[in-house]
């Protein structure tokens, strides 16, 4: 029997958990640190790897991704070092997808080449806007000119480079964005991220809206009107929505990143990395500590993770959340297997007849509209599966 996991691929997420500073916006688990221990992460990184793959022997591994933090601070020898070890412990899909993640204030060329030789075969940029008051705003150590000269490296470097930018910004109007869109889709390869601006608890925005600082962010209507003329300037460009936030030219979509939306295995290895394994007890979520000293202290001796078992319904209820991202939608077969009968509830017929859902005879999607109250529009779905 071919188990769930084998509709949507096997994939490893590695944290590198440091900054050079800590961006004010940002709710990731990501440190600044004067001092850090190659050696000792290397060891930790390498022993993690070692564990996971005795426990995934015989499977073929589609996907890294190192992610952050900023991985593109990491010493070249050590991401080498890491793509030693997966080479040798996995076998590598054919069309074995590396991605690292990189901030322009800390790309070189002769890095960017070591990363290639590596392994690495994809890059995604933090550029997050092409304005230098607004990359002031939203605490970016770098300028415009330095991103684009981190842009012309990468894109020296490597076949495959995204980048990511942040919308709906302090005292940004449509037109703005429209402009500041079509240059970056003038300059881009095959992906971008396109993230709408959101005020995480706990960071320094969320401290600075509840002292009625943080003023001039767009309103939800004009924030749904940025939404919009994004998907359909992309599409005059050749870039698809083929996610929530993210537009491709067909073929050059994330496949790391479609194994989460699709709900596929995938192992998160560094301090507060998540994870979604499945073996002979069924599915399970895993979750590393946060803490980068108390993952260290860990790593070498096991996993370095907690565990938690899935029930059928946990499955089913985080494959319609991910999958409903996607313009693809979510598998009613998938689905249906999942939770043993149909899934044809009240809530779902509710949300087709309010033009929020649409199905087909295979799939449930949602609709452009449904798309901007998705969290409301899963919830609601949740009521189906209790």
């Amino acid at each position: 029997m071919t188990a769930d996991w084998q509709n949507a691929g096997f994939g490893l997420y590695l944290h590198w958990p440091f900054c050079a500073s800590k961006c004010p916006y940002c709710d990731f688990n990501s440190h600044v640190s004067a001092s850090i221990g190659v050696d000792a992460w290397q060891a930790a990184y390498l022993a993690q790897i070692d564990a996971w793959a005795d426990r995934t022997q015989g499977r073929i591994l589609n996907t890294v991704f190192f992610g952050g933090g900023t991985p593109s601070l990491m010493p070249a020898s050590l991401v080498d070092a890491i793509m030693d070890r997966i080479r040798a412990r996995w076998s590598l899909a054919n069309d074995f997808e590396a991605t690292l993640e990189a901030n322009p204030t800390s790309v070189d060329a002769s890095k960017f080449a070591a990363f290639r030789m590596a392994g690495i075969n994809r890059v995604s940029l933090g550029i997050q806007a092409l304005n230098n008051n607004d990359l002031r705003a939203l605490g970016r150590m770098h300028d415009v000119d330095e991103a684009l000269a981190a842009f012309d490296i990468a894109r020296a470097a490597f076949d495959r480079v995204s980048f990511d930018l942040i919308y709906a910004r302090q005292g940004q109007t449509l037109p703005m964005w429209e402009a500041e869109l079509r240059r970056a889709l003038d300059m881009a390869i095959d992906h971008l991220s396109l993230y709408q601006l959101t005020v995480e608890p706990g960071t320094v925005f969320a401290q600075r809206q509840a002292r009625g600082g943080l003023r001039g962010l767009p309103g939800d209507d004009a924030a749904a009107d940025m939404y919009d003329v994004t998907t359909d300037i992309c599409r005059d460009y050749g870039f698809h929505g083929y996610e929530v936030s993210n537009y491709a030219r067909p073929g050059s979509e994330s496949q790391h990143n479609l194994i989460y939306w699709r709900y596929g295995d995938y192992i998160g290895i560094g301090p507060g990395a998540h994870g979604r394994i499945t073996d002979l007890c069924g599915r399970r979520a895993t979750e590393a500590p946060r803490d980068p000293a108390q993952w260290l202290a860990i790593a070498q001796n096991g996993y370095g993770c907690d565990e938690a078992p899935l029930s059928p319904i946990d499955c089913a209820q985080e494959y319609l959340m991910m999958s409903l991202r996607l313009t693809e939608g979510c598998d009613r077969v998938r689905l249906q297997a999942m939770i043993g009968s149909e899934f044809n509830g009240d809530a779902l017929r509710d949300l087709v007849q309010m033009g929020m859902i649409e199905c087909t005879d295979t799939h449930i999607r949602a609709t452009p509209d449904g798309r901007l109250v998705l969290n409301a529009v899963v919830s609601k779905l949740f009521e189906d599966l209790q």
